[in-house]
């Protein structure tokens, strides 16, 4: 039995069912294609609405019609095989059930293959890969599509590369040449047809073949021939010793230039498996969270094995202006490409250059730290997108870019199980006698759960096990940001220290942003949106929302029937409260609106305690709790007696 059932490559169908077709069929098409792209996850209703009708406006009642889209495609492939989940639906499948992703999985064992010199075990796997194709990739979702045919073209072209070692010359020839016209600027099929030309003895049509793309590239792009195209020409003349083997790849085969990491990656393996599969089905992914919390580490994770991949560090630059050189330097563009005379040099139109180079291939760039160039660094992605379709951008940043279909994918800290098994395996790099410190479980759970899952600060810690037990840094942690000072000589300063990355964080934001994140830090527990309005002294609902963003504060969905409710992560929390303890004045007020709005929803609360209904303010004041059990003690601390004996009145009967 054929064991690909969805097919997404040209046409959406199953093995038992046939093609889901009209009257309706291309709704239902991007509907199972929509699920399809993401198997076995569960897509919300939102998602789906966007994508099934995103050529069209929604209709009126979209979340019914998505549901009643929903029953008929149950009809269709079987009620078993879509799931309704909280928060959205399933496609009962996995990633080999699609043929999208075995398809990827068949190209990356070929151009694997290849690169090792294995031709026939290279030609299998990408004929298996190419009968997949049956036609446009998904041809009912195009803003989906780009990655696959750019991944198709890069598998023709392998496929190509191991005939022609295997000695099929002349077969090539002619699909060559309608590839060649198809894709005009795209230099390894020129090569590919050269050297296919060469081999059939017929150098004088591959010399011509070489001065056409010459002429091609210089009037389209005004770029001259890249180095491979030109080792070929100098063969061709004569112009290379026999002793030198010309390259069997093109520069731009190369795998890209994420570098291997020294240390293992722990944890979230789930995470970094959503990423890869968000790749495939978005052109743009941003990973925010805050400072630490591994967002560098997981994009690079990501991306790691891939076919240019290309990391362009923005963490370096000082000016907005500097993003295009820097991406043009990552990629190697002023080393191997050089522009004809009549045009600008490479440095007076990096983004121009970039648009140019990356158009016609099929590329992967990680900008990493975007947050404190976040616009120039936006208007870069935004460009390159909308001109060079084979392009997909993975960004790292502490806030969204804000370009269009950006899918943004917050980095949440470690569970307690994965920053447990990070602290222990960076600890054994620590100590020789790991087993034996690491013993005391209860005071390591301590330390990952104060820290709040978040990688570097872990890492720090356990750094920290060279003079301190588990549990004396436990003990310790109340003065966080002099005790984790000891981290990496060889990464960036403000990665070497807790201090210096929330320090990073801080001085990204402006004064009013400042403001009401040392207010916020007089809440325990959390708070809603109206307690901030209470608190603090600006437009509260503005710049809560600022400082979600920027990854400062998080936003949890309360209760039943209650709204949306904020905290901060508890370093964080200790870093606003010190910046709060430096205005004059400051911490007195935002604590005197703290005690006033706890004293006015517990005497607001103790009357319907008592009465039918009492168990929405139970929940209230449970929620609360920690916030009122603040502010009885600060009143009693302030020597304000009566405020703290009204409030344990209010409070008695709870």
């Amino acid at each position: 039995m054929n064991p690909v059932r969805y097919r997404i490559l040209g046409v959406t169908q199953t093995e038992d069912h046939g093609t889901v077709a009209s009257p309706g069929g291309p709704r239902l098409r991007a509907l199972l294609t929509a699920l399809a792209l993401r198997p076995g996850d569960v897509v919300t209703p939102a998602t789906l609405i966007d994508e099934v009708w995103a050529e069209d406006d929604p209709p009126q009642d979209a979340p019914a019609a998505l549901q009643a889209l929903v029953g008929r495609l149950r009809r269709t492939v079987g009620k078993e095989a879509v799931d309704s989940a909280p928060g959205g639906y399933r496609l009962a499948a996995t990633r080999d059930d699609v043929d999208l992703y075995v398809f990827e999985r068949l190209v990356r064992q070929g151009t694997t293959a290849l690169e090792r010199g294995d031709a026939p075990t290279a030609a299998r796997h990408l004929d298996e890969a190419l009968a997949l194709w049956r036609g446009s990739a998904l041809a009912d979702l195009p803003g989906h599509a780009a990655g696959p045919e750019a991944l198709h073209l890069e598998a023709t072209r392998s496929r190509i590369e191991a005939g022609l070692r295997l000695g099929d010359a002349h077969d090539a020839v002619p699909r060559l040449r309608e590839l060649t016209a198809a894709h005009p600027y795209d230099e390894p099929l020129h090569a590919l047809l050269i050297s296919a030309l060469r081999a059939t003895g017929r150098d004088a049509d591959a010399l011509a073949a070489y001065e056409s793309t010459r002429r091609t590239l210089a009037e389209g792009l005004g770029a001259e021939p890249g180095p491979r195209l030109r080792a070929l020409h100098a063969e061709l003349l004569g112009g290379r010793g026999a002793e030198q083997p010309a390259p069997e790849r093109a520069p731009d085969r190369r795998r890209g230039n994420i570098r291997p990491r020294l240390t293992s990656f722990v944890g979230r393996e789930l995470e970094l498996d959503a990423i890869r599969s968000e790749l495939r089905g978005a052109r743009l992914v941003t990973l925010t969270g805050p400072g630490g919390s591994g967002k560098t580490r997981l994009a690079e994770e990501a991306a790691a094995g891939l076919d240019q991949a290309w990391l362009v560090e923005l963490a370096p630059l000082d000016r907005p202006e500097a993003v295009p050189g820097a991406v043009v330097n990552a990629l190697g563009l002023r080393e191997t490409v050089l522009l004809t005379g009549d045009r600008p040099a490479v440095q007076d139109d990096p983004v121009a250059l970039l648009v140019e180079y990356c158009a016609p291939r099929s590329q992967l760039l990680v900008l990493d730290n975007c947050e404190h160039v976040i616009g120039a660094a936006a208007r870069l992605a935004e460009t390159l997108l909308t001109r060079c379709p084979g392009l997909t951008i993975l960004a790292t940043s502490r806030e969204p870019l804000g370009v269009p279909g950006e899918s943004v994918r917050p980095v949440e800290p470690l569970t307690p199980e994965q920053a447990f098994r990070l602290f222990t395996t960076r600890a054994s790099a620590v100590r020789p006698d790991a087993d034996v410190v690491l013993r005391d479980e209860e005071a390591v759970a301590e330390i990952c759960r104060r820290l709040d899952g978040l990688p570097l600060a872990i890492e720090l810690a356990a750094a920290r096990l060279r003079l301190l037990t588990p549990r004396e840094i436990a003990d310790r942690l109340d003065d966080r940001f002099r005790l984790l000072t000891s981290g990496s000589r060889t990464v960036l300063p403000r990665q070497q220290t807790l201090r210096a990355v929330v320090d990073w964080s801080w001085d990204l934001l402006d004064e009013a942003e400042r403001t009401m994140l040392r207010e916020l830090s007089v809440f325990a527990g959390g708070w809603d949106l109206a307690a901030a309005e209470t608190v603090g002294t600006g437009p509260a609902a503005e710049l809560v929302g600022a400082l979600v963003d920027k990854s400062l504060v998080v936003a949890q969905p309360g209760g039943e029937g209650t709204g949306m409710r904020y905290r901060m992560l508890e370093t964080i929390h200790e870093y606003a409260e010190e910046r709060a303890a430096e205005v004059p004045g400051l911490r007195e007020s935002a604590e005197r609106a703290h005690r006033a709005w706890a004293r006015a929803l517990a005497e607001e609360a103790d009357p319907r305690l008592r009465s039918a209904g009492q168990l929405p303010y139970i929940a209230r004041l449970e929620t609360e709790h920690d916030n009122i059990r603040a502010a009885l003690d600060r009143s009693l601390t302030a020597g304000d007696e009566p405020e703290a004996a009204a409030l344990a009145l209010a409070m008695g009967w709870f």
